[in-house]
């Protein structure tokens, strides 16, 4: 019997010892199993955003455009910006079969379109887009407009002629929708290079301040400026609506603000959500497409959509209808 006990004994001994080997194996793999997937990171994503400013091929072209020249944004003491450049749209097609008049042309050659629907001899005139493709809801809304009076052209009292520029600066409309589409080629701020109250830079407390620019080389140097000072000059426009985006309200031209401009604005807030006085945000203006229309005694008002997104047409329908029936 002891030798049976005995032999047991060295049976348990020898399976108890197998049982912990086969444990420390196992664990042993699953360390393994579990060093490697900590090891093996999860891939990231290849989409991740990166800024259109460094990187020109990120602007997306479409199969009908070409490609122009990329421009560079400079400033002293910053690293040269390089930003692609892309084609604009066609004209609209109108039921009437109307052609807009191509008042001249941006930086890179794009055509400046003038609509224009009325025949009278008081003069009106909207402009949007401006700053291209950072406010591109005004030009769509401008666009709307344009279709809008197409489609209704009794809205339009007999003695009014309106004209419709949707986009002053295409160039940055064609670049961007976002910052990177607010400037001209030549890096200028479109509402800033205006000869009245000029200058090439200002306190930029309170002001845009995301991009390198300038008011340009001097008062009215850029060929889009030119052409519609030309234009303004050629006509005898009563009020002027320039619309920009976003939410500040209605700025009147003039320094005062000039008393017909004021009452413009006071009007539009009267018939939208559009805030009259507008936002005071400390911001010092100079060179402004307002502030020159005045001076060339035009009724005219820098207007705010609520966003860069929307184009507020309903309210602006009516905005349309206080700016056609406007009396100086």
């Amino acid at each position: 019997m002891k030798n049976n006990h005995t032999g047991l004994f060295i049976i348990g001994i020898i399976m108890g010892g197998g049982l912990m080997f086969a444990l420390l194996g196992f664990l042993q793999i699953a360390d393994i199993s579990l060093s490697r997937q900590t090891v093996t990171a999860t891939p990231e994503p290849n989409n991740l955003p990166h800024l259109i400013a460094l990187d020109p091929t990120s602007v997306h072209q479409k199969a009908t455009q070409t490609p122009a020249a990329p421009i560079v944004v400079t400033e002293p003491g910053l690293t040269p910006v390089q930003i692609a450049v892309s084609a604009t749209a066609t004209p609209l097609i109108l039921r009437n079969g109307q052609q807009p008049e191509i008042i001249g042309y941006s930086v890179e050659g794009r055509p400046l379109h003038v609509y224009a629907f009325g025949t009278g001899e008081h003069e009106r005139m909207i402009v949007a887009g401006i700053h291209g493709g950072d406010e591109w809801n005004t030009v769509t809304l401008a666009n709307q407009l344009i279709g809008y009076l197409d489609e209704n052209p009794g809205v339009i009292p007999d003695d009014v002629k309106i004209y419709i520029l949707a986009s002053l600066n295409p160039d940055g409309e064609a670049r961007a929708h976002n910052k990177y589409g607010r400037l001209n080629h030549n890096g200028v701020d479109l509402n800033r290079n205006f000869p009245v109250n000029w200058q090439m830079d200002w306190d930029r407390s309170g002001c845009w301040n995301y991009l390198p620019t300038s008011g340009g080389t001097g008062p009215g140097s850029e060929a889009e400026t030119q052409a519609l000072m030309n234009f303004i000059d050629s006509h005898s426009l009563q009020a002027l609506i320039s619309y920009h985006s976003a939410a500040l309200g209605i700025f009147p031209g003039g320094l005062p603000w000039d008393e017909n401009a004021r009452r413009l604005a006071q009007s539009i807030a009267e018939v939208s959500s559009y805030r009259f006085p507008p936002i005071d945000t400390g911001c010092t203006y100079s060179g402004t497409l307002a502030d020159y229309a005045v001076s060339t005694g035009i009724a005219a008002v820098d207007l705010e959509l609520t966003n860069h997104f929307d184009t507020d047409f309903e309210q602006n329908s009516n905005v349309l209808d206080v700016l056609l029936n406007f009396v100086p």
